[in-house]
């Protein structure tokens, strides 16, 4: 026996309660079999080991075959292997077994391992070795060898291994021999393949031939639904999620947990509370949906994003002992999206007090909540204990926090120093733009020209770095080389995205470009914008803040062109639309703007109202005249 298995053996002592039921009963390989069967905790199959060792029935062929799959169920894959090792005659079945515990783990290259070995030995693959290995092929080399030898065995033809060369290609991206290996599948392709086509065409983006696969299908079950809003929801189309969603409610299919989960995604992007509302309602009366730890974090992200960080703690608050990990993450992020930068910290302590072990994704949302709110010398120490006390590698985004932080609050030569001392990863865009944004707030336009023409130089440029390094020189009026970038935009073909702000008043989003008249209401928003306008002015004394406007126009022309921001024309349209005293809340693409965020802190003092509005970045919480973010973002 191994060392690793024997110590898990008891030792000898007095006669005990056996496992098999007895104090003195003799435990044949049937029964231990039998036993072992449906064992799924470490503890217990090494009770049943031990006794079958001190019965002589631990080579007994099932009896081993059960111990592997045991141990495997439990987690301890090391004692799986150990058993296969030793086996005097493993059969392919067993490596069958043991290929399909690791593939199913993510373990793909010990998967390939024991492939490599079982065949090394002249054992051939049955249907379900090869089903078991595809997925743990993550390139297309190993995963066509496979193929090759699927079709020498004459076994591409099953189902299960032609679904799974169909999940194989479709995971590297391969839709033409996906749809090939598919068509042979016709006319009747088992429901798992049609799934996996599905995927395959989702994940490359293809939407419309998903959508006419979709359709076409006679029968379609819940994981077939879920394929397809999924698939809109990861590229962005969330109101197509959502209308088939509530297609699927409509069917003969009732939504699972899955299905909720995604469709709380897309309304995490949308923004629509009370679309949030009704999900939430359905999970409390679905007999099929439970609010388990998976829901409730897809709940608590859904209401943070959507600016009812009320609504996110009093769902974290109900799941009592049901909170693992995931959860404090997702309670994390929202407390630092909405400017709580202390209780994110707080909560950081707290979670490690309960024994819960921070990961990656614990980390970015604290150095998030710090740089939300400066707290320079808090995100150098978490940032450092990553690795030296929880023996986590920082990654891009760890980086990204950082340089983040460090910009915002000035240091921006520390943040180039921390870009350029990275080995183990390289900077992404997002640092770049990150970096050149922090040239451009804290006006140091000699390090911003330094980036960005190290940047042009190495095609490293991108449309925001490209229009970041326009308004740097924007902003210092350099006009000549403001054309001169706009230019290199045009003929690279990159334009601008437009600002664009949404705003939902009864389950219905209106959305605004700048200077927006298309609104059937356009008339009364400009109406109330320009009454709104002069009280700002007027009474409060607001200066509009002329030199955003990045184009070479007389003052007259930059007041006009800020007076119609899209923020402004959704608040206008907030107040008109919703009663009196009624919480006004607006989502945007881009990063606020700065005289619009001025404005919306005055207009909550003269209307009473509280404003909830969602940047790119965070959640701006406009209440009397008053930002949560403190004027620091």
């Amino acid at each position: 026996m191994s060392t690793a298995a024997a110590a898990l053996l008891p030792s000898p002592g007095p006669a005990r309660q056996s496992p098999a039921g007895g104090q003195h009963a003799t435990l044949t390989a049937d029964r231990a079999a039998a036993l072992l069967a449906g064992c799924a905790s470490a503890r217990r199959a090494s009770e049943l080991h031990a006794a079958a060792v001190r019965a002589g029935v631990d080579r007994d062929k099932a009896v081993d075959f059960r111990l592997q799959r045991a141990y495997a169920a439990s987690g301890r894959l090391d004692l799986a292997v150990a058993l296969l090792r030793r086996a005097p005659d493993p059969t392919a079945v067993f490596y069958t077994s043991a290929i399909h515990a690791h593939s199913s783990r993510g373990l793909h290259l010990p998967a390939l391992a024991l492939l490599s070995d079982m065949l090394s030995r002249g054992l051939l693959p049955t249907a379900h070795t090869l089903s078991a290995s595809l997925p743990a092929c993550n390139g297309l080399a190993f995963g066509r060898a496979l193929h090759g030898y699927a079709v020498k065995l004459a076994l591409s033809g099953d189902s299960y291994v032609a679904t799974a060369l169909l999940g194989m290609y479709a995971r590297a991206g391969d839709a033409a021999a996906a749809r090939a290996l598919f068509d042979e599948m016709q006319p009747e392709p088992h429901v798992v393949s049609v799934t996996a086509m599905l995927t395959c065409y989702t994940k490359m983006g293809a939407l419309d031939d998903a959508r006419s696969l979709f359709d076409g299908l006679p029968r379609k079950d819940f994981i077939c639904w879920n394929a397809m809003i999924d698939g809109y929801t990861q590229h962005g189309r969330p109101n197509e999620a959502l209308r088939l969603f509530r297609r699927m409610l409509r069917s003969d299919v009732e939504p699972d947990e899955v299905s909720v989960v995604l469709a709380l995604s897309a309304v995490a992007q949308l923004g629509m509370t009370e679309s949030g509302r009704w999900l939430h309602s359905f999970v409390k009366n679905s007999p099929r949906v439970r609010l388990n730890a998976r829901v409730g974090t897809a709940l608590i992200d859904m209401y943070y994003k959507c600016g009812s960080l009320e609504d996110a703690v009093a769902v974290f608050n109900g799941l009592n002992d049901g909170k693992d990990i995931v959860v404090w993450n997702a309670m994390i992020n929202g407390y630092a999206m909405h400017g709580h930068s202390r209780k994110a910290i707080e909560m950081f302590s707290q979670l490690r007090a309960q024994g819960l072990w921070p990961t990656d994704i614990t980390f970015i949302g604290v150095l998030n909540a710090c740089s939300h709110s400066g707290l320079v010398d808090e995100g150098r120490k978490l940032f450092k204990s990553m690795e030296q006390e929880y023996g986590i590698e920082p990654k891009i985004e760890h980086y990204g926090c950082m340089v983040d932080l460090l910009g915002r609050a000035g240091l921006i030569e520390e943040a180039f120093d921390l870009v350029q001392s990275m080995k183990k990863v390289k900077p992404d865009a997002v640092m770049w733009v990150s970096l050149l944004a922090a040239c451009r707030l804290h006006k140091n336009m000699a390090l911003g020209q330094r980036i960005a023409d190290y940047l042009v130089a190495n095609g490293l440029a991108n449309s925001g770095m490209y229009v970041l390094l326009s308004n740097i020189y924007a902003a210092v009026g350099n006009w000549r080389e403001v054309g001169r970038v706009r230019s290199m935009m045009k003929a690279s073909g990159i334009q601008k995205e437009p600002g664009c702000s949404a705003i939902e008043v009864g389950r219905r989003v209106s959305e605004f470009v700048a200077g927006d008249t298309s609104h059937p209401r356009t008339d009364e928003i400009y109406a109330k914008l320009e009454e709104v306008m002069s009280v700002v002015v007027r009474e409060h004394g607001h200066v509009p803040q002329t030199e955003l406007v990045l184009h070479d126009l007389d003052e007259a022309a930059k007041e006009k062109a800020l007076a119609v921001h899209s923020e402004k024309l959704a608040v206008a349209f907030g107040l008109i639309s919703t009663p009196p005293g009624e919480t006004i809340k607006i989502v945007k693409n881009l990063r606020a703007c700065a005289d619009c965020h001025a404005v919306m802190k005055l207009v909550s003092k003269i209307t009473g109202r509280r404003i909830v509005f969602r940047d790119r970045n965070r959640f701006h919480h406009f209440v009397d005249g008053a930002c949560s973010c403190g004027d620091y973002w």
